[in-house]
């Protein structure tokens, strides 16, 4: 309950900043339609929409890590959170707080690059279910990682922060070209991230390829509990050091 409630405060915050909302669904679509269209010039498997529309829906989950890591960085900088680290909450609960209405977010993102995929040709069938659902877990990872940074840093340092998070998870997620085509160092450190996992369970999720799915997943899975273990270590530090 007191998750809950914290959550609501949080998701007030949220929607005091729409720009930040709408840049994470404008510009995957725009960048939805740009390689679509390149489909006819360049005819690489990675350019169809099949392909193209699920890594575009992970891409997108990159602006909430920015977002979320920016309101919990911005919310140490005001020491919002030290006038609340008296209040019996622990840790874990003040990070559910946060991470809660970034869910909905994420929702919203997916349908909207989904819609826009539809319009684009991308087949509608049951397996949209199964893709659905495990989009959402993807975007845990991303919610987890800028709540991670936004524990760790300052609001303006998530802003620098996530140029670099933001090639990273582009560069090495398989999206626009897979990395087994520069192979390498590139190709093992690729499939050591969690990235180019996310966008192969997405995949596999819509195209109702469940063999392929459960490995992928795991790797998410697996990075996400990690990634707010980290983050409730250091939230528990700054609530210790706040005393």
């Amino acid at each position: 309950m007191k998750a809950l409630a914290f959550a609501g405060r949080n998701r007030k915050e949220i929607l005091r900043d729409p720009l930040t909302l709408l840049l994470g669904v404008v510009m995957p679509v725009a960048m939805l339609w740009l390689f679509s269209s390149l489909e006819g010039i360049m005819p690489l498997d990675l350019f169809t929409i099949e392909k193209l529309t699920p890594g575009m829906i992970v891409f997108s989950f990159s602006f909430i890590t920015l977002f979320s890591g920016m309101l919990l960085g911005r919310d140490k900088t005001t020491s919002f959170l030290m006038r609340i680290f008296a209040s019996p909450m622990k840790a874990s609960e003040y990070l559910i707080g946060y991470a809660i209405p970034l869910l909905p977010v994420a929702l919203f993102q997916i349908l909207v690059c989904y819609g826009a995929g539809v319009l684009l040709g991308f087949p509608v069938d049951i397996h949209v279910l199964t893709g659905f659902g495990v989009l959402l877990i993807i975007s845990l990872l991303y919610i987890g990682s800028g709540l991670a940074l936004g524990t760790y840093f300052t609001d303006r340092q998530v802003g620098g922060i996530f140029a670099i998070f933001v090639n990273i998870t582009t560069w090495l997620s398989g999206i626009w070209f897979s990395p087994s085509m520069i192979g390498g160092a590139f190709e093992q450190m690729a499939k050591l991230l969690p990235f180019v996992h996310a966008v192969d369970a997405a995949r596999a999720a819509f195209t109702g390829g469940f063999t392929q799915l459960l490995e992928p997943l795991l790797w998410v899975i697996g990075y996400t509990i990690v990634i707010f273990g980290l983050a409730i270590v250091g939230f528990r530090k700054k609530m210790k050091g706040s005393k």
